[in-house]
Formats: C-alpha cells, structure tokens, sequence
C-alpha cells in the first residue's frame, strides 16, 4: 500500500490556482508560480512529477458551451447491447459535438439505457439533426433524449 504524497504549503497554493482557472498570461505557469511564492520552474517540475506518478493525466479546457454560441444541449441515453456498447460509445465519443459520452449500468430494471452522451448544438434544430446522426451512426434505435434546462455546474473538483 503506497503512502500519500505529501506537499509543501508553496505547492499547495499553486495546486490549489491550478485547480481554478490558469491565469490569462503569456506565461500562465510563471502567474501561478509568483502567486504561489515559487519559481517557474519548481512548479513544471510540480507538475512533470505528478504526471509521471499518475496524478494527472492531462491539463484540459472547460468550454463553456452556451458562451461560445452553443445554446442547446442534451444529455443522450442509449439502449446498446453489451456486445456493441463500446463500438457505439467510441463512434459517438468522436463526434465533434459530443462533449462527454460514457456506459454506466442501470440502476433500475426498467430503465434499459446504459450509454449516455453529452450532446450540444448551437440550436435545437442542429441539436436534433446531431443525435439522429448519432443514432444512425451507431445503428441504435432506442433512446431518450434529456434537453439541458439550465448550467447549474461547471467546475472540477478541488482537492485542496
């Protein structure tokens, strides 16, 4: 069993502006490192190790979907057969306009739907012709469309 890392409280403060949004700079990870009390590069290193150990996988872009001109969005849950779920979640995951797309089992007996995908349009007509695509694409008939009514949450976790 291995131990956890533990942080010095410099590293933590720039964790913790990490976990936020990067700062808008030329040089983001210098911002971090002088709001942090570090230099530059104490915290690449930082971060270069924390991704060798597994840490973090990726540093990746929240859009903020209806900001840029993407205003209907619904998430999209898919009868699939087990054989062919993950064909069809990998079809549908590279779809330009799917922004998260995942299996999960059903909780419940009568709810058949075990693929799920976030899917947005810039209108509800693109919207619907996307996941009529989608469907053809994937040769899945059965599905429910859940329409987005509000953003109530779009942050990642903090961890410190």
């Amino acid at each position: 069993m291995s131990s956890a890392r533990s942080f010095s409280e410099a590293e933590r403060r720039a964790l913790r502006i990490m976990q936020d949004n990067l700062p808008d700079s030329p040089a983001p990870f210098a911002a971090v490192a002088a709001a942090a009390g570090m230099q530059e590069e104490e915290v690449l290193a930082l971060l270069r190790s924390l991704r060798e150990e597994g840490v973090i996988r990726r540093f990746g872009a929240v859009l903020r979907h209806r900001q840029a001109g993407y205003g209907a969005g619904a998430m999209v849950a898919w009868k699939a057969d087990r054989a062919g779920i993950d064909a069809a979640g990998e079809r549908m995951a590279r779809h330009p306009l799917v922004s998260h797309c995942y299996c999960r089992p059903s909780p419940v007996p009568d709810w058949p739907y075990e693929l799920f995908a976030m899917v947005h349009g810039r209108d509800a007509g693109e919207l619907e012709r996307t996941i009529r695509e989608l469907a053809q694409d994937a040769a899945l008939t059965d599905y429910v469309v859940l329409e987005s009514a509000a953003e109530l949450k779009k942050s990642s976790l903090a961890f410190f």
